[in-house]
C-alpha cells in the first residue's frame, strides 16, 4: 500500500513556496483560456496540493500546536495528502502524466504558532480562490468539475477553521461573505507576497 506521505518526498526541482503560489494564482486568475485542457488544470491543482500537503507536514512536525488546533491541522494535513493521491489517480486515469512534487521553502512560517496559523490561513484562502477561478476550464468535463468542486468545498472549510483558530472576525475573516470570488492576479500576488524570496517573472 502506498503511504500518502511518501508521495510528497523525493522531489527534484526547487520552487520556493511563494513562487509556486504566484505561478498557480497567475495561471488560474485568467480561467479557461489560459489552460491547454483538463489535464493542465489538474496538474496545477496537484501542484497546489503538493505545496499544501508539504506545508502541513513540516508545520505539524515543528510541534507548535496543542489541543484542538493540533488535531485540526493534523486532519487538514491528511486531507491535503488525500487530495494529492486523488489528483494523481485522476490524471493517471486520463492516460496523462502527473507533475512531480517541487521542493519548497516556507521561510519563517514555522517560527511560532501564530505565524504557522496565519500562513495556513493564507494558503487555504488562496486555494479556495484558485479552485473557483479554474472551474470554467472544467465546464465540459462534468466528472472532473464535480471532483474539483468537492476539493474546493474542503479547502473552504479548512479556511474557516483556520480563521476561527486565528481569532479572525466573522465577516471578511472566518468567511468571505455570501459569495466566494475567484482570485485576480493582483490579489493572488498580494496573498503570496509574504512567501516571495524575490520578484520573478513567470
Amino acid at each position: 500500500m502506498i503511504n500518502r506521505r511518501d508521495l510528497i518526498k523525493g522531489t527534484a526541482a526547487v520552487i520556493p513556496a511563494a513562487v509556486g503560489l504566484q505561478m498557480l494564482g497567475t495561471k488560474w486568475a485568467f480561467a479557461a483560456d489560459d489552460f491547454s485542457g483538463p489535464v493542465d488544470v489538474l496538474n496545477y491543482a496537484l501542484t497546489l496540493e503538493y505545496l499544501e500537503a508539504e506545508f502541513y507536514r513540516q508545520g505539524n512536525q515543528a510541534d507548535l500546536l496543542t489541543g484542538k488546533a493540533k488535531s485540526y491541522l493534523e486532519d487538514i494535513q491528511a486531507d491535503e495528502e488525500a487530495h494529492v493521491v486523488a489528483l494523481k489517480d485522476t490524471i493517471a486515469s486520463l492516460g496523462a502524466t502527473a507533475v512531480a512534487a517541487p521542493e519548497v521553502d516556507f521561510g519563517s512560517a514555522f517560527k511560532s504558532k501564530a505565524s504557522y496559523l496565519e500562513t495556513a490561513y493564507t494558503f487555504e484562502n488562496l486555494g479556495v480562490s484558485a479552485y473557483l477561478g479554474a472551474a470554467p476550464s472544467l465546464l465540459k468535463e462534468k466528472g472532473l468539475l464535480t471532483a474539483a468542486a468537492s476539493i474546493f468545498g474542503v479547502e473552504a472549510r479548512h479556511a474557516a477553521i483556520l480563521g476561527v483558530l486565528g481569532k479572525k472576525e466573522a465577516e471578511g475573516g472566518v468567511y468571505k461573505g455570501a459569495f466566494e470570488k475567484p482570485a485576480t492576479r493582483a490579489s493572488v500576488l498580494k496573498a503570496a507576497s509574504p512567501f516571495l524570496v524575490k520578484a520573478q517573472t513567470l
